[in-house]
């Protein structure tokens, strides 16, 4: 399972893990409500996991421009 972290705004990779036998509790992803983890994983049919955080670009963009949280996709 490799599981694949990217932006939701501008889609750049974050990061991966590849490692076959961690867990989702390794992760932390038990800490996350069932609402959370529907907004934030996505599994793919092949067992991949992709995991959809805010990137330090996009965030202080954000933290800048407030303003821009109201579009649905602020920084395309």
């Amino acid at each position: 399972m490799a599981v694949n972290y990217i932006c939701r705004h501008c889609k750049t990779s974050i990061g991966s893990v590849a490692e076959p036998s961690i867990t989702e509790q390794q992760l932390g992803f038990h800490f996350l409500t069932p609402e959370e983890r529907s907004d934030i994983i996505a599994y793919d049919s092949n067992g991949d996991v992709t995991v959809s955080l805010v990137c330090e670009h996009c965030n202080e963009a954000l933290n800048l421009n407030p303003d821009l949280m109201l579009v649905n996709n602020p920084l395309q």
